[in-house]
């Protein structure tokens, strides 16, 4: 049964390409919805304290700790063409950073002075996105064997199936810590019956494991952890200092207004991820004018998805958020459209980010580690100090100006610095191959 339950899975028709292309689109969408809709739900059916918690838990420490779990490694893993490493290396790697990530966020909430039931919402949180990390690595090893429609299923599936156990658990029971325990155990499922029992029957998928391989696995990917690390925090400076300076309600409102970012991300990861095989292929031959050719095309058109998400902001910001403070009922009134500015701000560091995205997955490929841990050292520092010094001087409106300065700024390096680095390569080689 479970033979013809991953048969079912893996088949994808004549056009196997576009199963690839269309799930990975189902996935990341599914992905990004869920975490925009579900901060609107749980503060309009838990209020907006019980929202503000779990949207810090949710998409700021969770998703930190998921960072943990994943540690930077799924663009390594998945133009790991050579298998340098085998799927059981990377896995058996998982298991250990799993567990590194479980145990800093309960250290963390320890030490948080967080009140007994918000520290156990968020904890249940972090358990969430760390089984999230888990089920990456079995993502990126169907990626790295050419299934990417398998990697979009999973993806799909899994999201689909914890959210409506998480949603029906909160209805019925009106508790949130029940609700989250829930959704672990959706998401613990999920893994299994979407990633574990897959993969055992897909062809080319090695599960042999040296235990010696674990140290220069990480050798190799430690700067690729430690930039995604603080990439992320700098991404979510803002909101950390809103959860330090601000009350829990003002999490929720800023993570309300945040949601651009969600859509102009998976706009981007639609156009990004597809490509980076051939990128690698590409630079990896020696093709340098393609492989520019290529970050040109791409980057023409995120910056059209980035205009018109800036009209659009502009334009229907104000109305879009009149429209959320209708779902969340009467007393919402007024609470998010006196934002919109701050909106608009979001909505261009959300371009930004998506800039740079592609060009840290350029660095990455042309295994450009220290450069991208130098911009994130630099970018932390300024994030520890801007973010909580607007946050204290302007609330809502400096977190939203802080987060576009950084993004900005960040942006500007990852673009510099892979430019230069072709221009090196081509001058390297004498630029012989078209």
């Amino acid at each position: 049964m479970a033979q013809q339950w991953a048969a079912l899975l893996m088949k994808t028709g004549p056009d196997k390409e576009k199963q690839n292309i269309l799930w990975n689109m189902a996935g990341s969408f599914c992905y990004a919805f869920a975490s925009m809709v579900l901060s609107v739900l749980v503060m309009s059916l838990a209020g907006e304290d019980q929202g503000g918690i779990f949207a810090f838990g949710y998409s700021t420490l969770g998703q930190q700790m998921f960072i943990l779990a994943y540690f930077g490694i799924r663009p390594f893993h998945i133009t790991d063409g050579s298998n340098e490493y085998r799927f059981g290396d990377y896995l058996h790697h998982r298991y250990m950073t799993c567990a590194m990530a479980a145990a800093a966020g309960g250290m963390y909430l320890l030490l948080s002075g967080y009140t007994p039931e918000k520290a156990a919402v968020i904890f249940l949180l972090v358990c969430y996105k760390t089984a999230d990390g888990l089920a990456d690595v079995y993502e990126s090893e169907f990626q790295r064997n050419g299934n990417l429609h398998l990697t979009g299923k999973s993806n799909t599936f899994r999201t689909l199936l914890s959210v409506s156990i998480f949603l029906t658990a909160l209805v019925q029971s009106g508790n949130l810590i029940l609700a989250c325990a829930a959704a672990v155990g959706a998401q613990a499922a999920g893994i299994l019956i979407f990633d574990v029992i897959v993969i055992r029957y897909l062809p080319g998928v090695d599960f042999a494991w040296d235990r010696k391989s674990i140290k220069p696995l990480t050798a190799q990917t430690i700067l690729l952890f430690v930039s995604v690390f603080l990439d992320f925090y700098i991404f979510s400076a803002a909101k950390y200092a809103i959860d330090a300076n601000l009350d829990d309600r003002s999490s929720g409102y800023f993570n309300l207004i945040f949601m651009p970012t969600s859509v102009i991300n998976l706009a981007a990861g639609f156009v990004i991820r597809p490509v980076l095989t051939g990128l690698t292929e590409r630079w990896t031959s020696g093709e340098f004018s393609g492989f520019s050719r290529k970050i040109l095309s791409i980057s023409r058109i995120i910056g059209a998805l980035s205009v018109l998400a800036l009209v659009l902001a502009a334009g229907l910001g104000r109305p879009v958020l009149w429209i959320m403070e209708r779902i969340l009922g009467q007393a919402y009134e007024g609470k998010l459209t006196c934002h919109h500015v701050s909106f608009i701000l979001i909505v261009m560091g959300g371009a930004c980010y998506a800039f740079l995205s592609l060009h840290y997955y350029a660095l990455v490929i042309m295994r450009k580690q220290k450069v991208i841990f130098g911009i994130y050292v630099g970018l932390t520092a300024l994030a520890a100090v801007l973010a909580p010094a607007m946050v204290r001087r302007e609330g809502i409106r400096g977190a939203a100006e802080a987060y576009l300065i950084l993004m900005a700024v960040m942006a500007s390096g990852f673009v510099l610095w892979t430019w230069l680095g072709i221009r090196r390569a081509r001058k390297g080689t004498g630029n012989r191959k078209p």
